[in-house]
């Protein structure tokens, strides 16, 4: 864990990050996890001009807390979605701000990691490179082509995308530590994410060899994200997390053509659009049904499964049930971790 503490030096143990959600982290939810001890994460999109002002936002919360102002990185992260990017645009983002951590996820190839990494590293020589996988595979050849700062190892619990074919943390985070140290990158923290909700789950990914957790569907709850009402709503009642969330590209599909890289799909809440698509409904009347829901003000979203528009959660959303200060989250997650690997080593 040194290696990343001494990269983050604000952050206190065990390491906690929102994920990077893209449209749902901005600059208030990364800025009140960092100033927490945890590490924020900004989630980009298509429009620089939006990531610019979240960065901005997350910058003035700091401005009273000396310690974070006067780093020579923005002592946050921003993630960034290759695939539908644009080097040469995201290039400036990061020479203007010099985040802490810049997250990568969904290459349209693998190897594309390599050139990122080097254009990062380039534009900002302090920040450290972190990549999203979801293979023992995948973590293998990144670590060769870009070799990276930390991985996260996103197992298949998580909510929103991530590897169609993939393990639980449970299994993949050890594996893939066994395989980077036999190869000669056991230097490379592991940080897991998916299903993880609560200090339990913190816990049980800190014992399976991971080195902090990036959470997502739990800070859906927080005071400061970026969500629809309705959205949130759902999130809140939903329970029983694999039996109200499910895997499938379909949720790709609802605006239109697929555009993510074939080896993603995404998990949502199960709504109406993937009922119709069980019982044999045609692509073309899910996808004019769905568009005419996100027009109205409810964009599509609704409690009781009822929704067109995908409802990104994971499979940890059972145990979300209360919206709560990110600073808040963080601190309880912590406190949590620490007593139960406290009560863990009694036994």
């Amino acid at each position: 864990m040194s290696t990343l503490q001494q990269s983050l030096p604000w952050t206190s143990t065990p390491l906690i990050a929102n994920a990077p959600m893209a449209g749902f982290a901005g600059g208030a939810l990364a800025s009140a996890v960092t100033i927490a001890g945890g590490l924020g994460m900004i989630g980009g999109l298509f429009n620089m001009d939006d990531v610019r002002k979240e960065l901005r936002i997350a910058s003035e919360a700091f401005a009273a807390h000396h310690a974070l102002s006067s780093s020579k990185v923005l002592p946050i992260g921003v993630g960034f979605l290759p695939f539908v990017l644009k080097l040469e645009d995201v290039v400036p983002v990061i020479e203007e701000f010099r985040p802490a951590v810049v997250w990568l996820f969904a290459t349209k190839e693998l190897d594309d990691y390599a050139d990122w990494a080097a254009a990062t590293r380039k534009a900002s020589p302090h920040s450290k490179i972190w990549v999203q996988i979801g293979s023992v595979a995948a973590a293998l050849q990144v670590a060769r082509i870009a070799k990276p700062d930390a991985l996260c190892l996103q197992g298949a619990d998580a909510g929103g995308h991530g590897f169609e074919k993939g393990a639980g943390v449970i299994s993949l985070v050890p594996e893939t530590a066994d395989t980077l140290a036999r190869e000669g990158f056991s230097h490379i923290p592991l940080v897991a994410s998916g299903g993880i909700a609560d200090g339990r789950g913190v816990a049980a990914a800190l014992t399976l060899g991971a080195h902090g957790v990036v959470l997502g569907t739990r800070f859906l709850a927080a005071k400061e994200v970026i969500v629809h009402p309705k959205y949130q709503a759902a999130v809140l009642e939903a329970r029983d997390g694999g039996q109200v969330t499910t895997r499938s590209k379909l949720f790709d599909q609802l605006h239109g053509p697929n555009p993510w890289p074939e080896l993603y799909d995404g998990r949502s809440l199960v709504m109406k659009s993937h009922e119709d698509f069980l019982n044999g409904v045609s692509i073309g009347d899910i996808q004019k049904l769905h568009n005419e829901a996100v027009m109205r003000d409810d964009k599509g979203f609704s409690t009781g499964l009822q929704g067109r528009a995908a409802i990104w959660a994971g499979t940890g959303v059972g145990l979300v049930s209360e919206i709560e200060d990110a600073s808040e989250i963080v601190k309880r997650l912590r406190l949590d971790a620490k007593q139960i690997l406290s009560n863990a080593a009694k036994l």
